[in-house]
């Protein structure tokens, strides 16, 4: 695959309307023209909120290593990577490749291989199982050179997705490309990959950033835009975000774009207007006509692009349901819930749950006599 077909396929990739950010744009009705605040402001290594993290990343760059970013969704962690990644290469766009796991093991095997960041490599081999095509596309994006400098920086997000045989295959595929490939590897569950890949990454711990670290972060891209505000305006953005520092920038271009200002009138007008009901709504409704493919989607939307996890999902859905639904079927919906919800605090995927949840509820499974699934 040519350098060139390389880029391409990245292009691709940011212009999927699957992206988080394009995701988010839709929610949060930010205006389609302007570019999205999350990219254009996006941090350099020494704008970072978490010093420690600016800290350990800093000792990286002379010093390439495999690493592992791990905390919750929206904190920053893939915006981290990226500053690192401006620092230590002189052709990102070559150089630094993106793949969400989510990309590979929810999808069907026609969806990965018509992939346009996949085709070239995945070309002529409609027979192989879906397996094979995702560590055969895992040692492609490790194998290839550098187009700049001496490694490639190969980043795999939401890696507690990936299943232990998968992890496996992932080892020997970072044994083998070690000195040309820089694996860095971002989760929010660093318990569930397996010892030989933790081993083998230095451990980069990114919390949640603090309401003033937050508030930092806004008003440097509030003075950078120009866009008037007040303290009180980012604070409540900030607090509205909950630690959510992707939510909390979109949350700001939201308001700017809406109120042409960052006050609290303007915020808690703006932002006070928002919420997932309806897609949780939505979600319910598909799984109550049988179209476990449209509930399967909004609640991986959710969980991917709009930062919850799985309790808090399943929270949600319990609360927009009590309000939606009644008698034996909100009843059974709650009975299905107590046995989804141990899942979820034992399991590693959350999308997985919570569909079948919504399957089993549909299916006329959880009624009195007990049965669950």
């Amino acid at each position: 695959m040519s350098n060139a077909a390389v880029a391409g396929a990245r292009e691709a990739r940011v212009a999927t309307p699957e992206s988080t950010d394009s995701y988010l744009v839709a929610v949060y009705a930010v205006p389609m023209d302007p570019p999205l605040w999350t990219e254009t402001h996006a941090p350099t290594l020494d704008e970072l909120p978490q010093s420690e993290v600016r800290e350990r990343l800093e000792r990286t760059v002379d010093e390439p290593m495999n690493l592992v970013l791990q905390g919750p969704p929206g904190v920053g962690k893939t915006a981290a990577v990226r500053a690192l990644a401006r620092e230590t290469h002189e052709d990102v766009a070559n150089d630094l490749v993106e793949l969400n796991v989510a990309d590979f093991f929810n999808r069907t095997k026609k969806e990965i291989r018509e992939d346009p960041r996949f085709e070239s490599f995945l070309a002529g081999r409609s027979r192989m199982a879906k397996r094979d095509m995702i560590n055969h596309v895992l040692k492609e994006s490790a194998s290839y050179a550098p187009v700049s400098g001496d490694f490639r920086t190969l980043v795999l997000d939401n890696a507690e997705a990936i299943r232990e045989d998968f992890q496996q295959a992932l080892r020997r595929v970072m044994e083998r490309h070690h000195r040309t490939t820089q694996f860095v590897v971002t989760t929010r569950q660093p318990s569930k990959l397996i010892p030989p890949i933790r081993s083998r990454c230095f451990p980069v711990p990114v919390r949640a950033p603090t309401t003033d670290e937050t508030v930092a972060v806004l008003e440097r891209i509030a003075d950078e835009e120009g866009v008037a505000y007040d303290d009180d305006g980012l604070e409540y953005v900030a607090g509205y975000a909950n630690g959510n520092l992707r939510r909390s920038i979109l949350g700001a271009q939201t308001t700017a774009s809406a109120a042409g200002e960052i006050t609290m009138a303007a915020a808690y007008e703006t932002l006070g207007e928002i919420g997932r009901d309806d897609d949780l709504r939505g979600a319910l409704a598909a799984a109550e006509s049988g179209d476990v493919a449209a509930a399967r989607k909004t609640i991986g939307t959710l969980l991917d692009e709009e930062g919850y996890d799985g309790g808090e999902l399943l929270g949600e859905l319990l609360r927009v349901a009590r309000a939606n639904y009644g008698g034996d079927d909100l009843a059974r919906l709650h009975r299905l819930a107590g046995a989804v919800d141990l899942d979820l605090a034992v399991g590693t995927d959350d999308r997985l749950h919570l569909t079948h949840l919504l399957v089993a509820w549909e299916t006329g499974a959880g009624d009195e006599s007990g049965t669950v699934a």
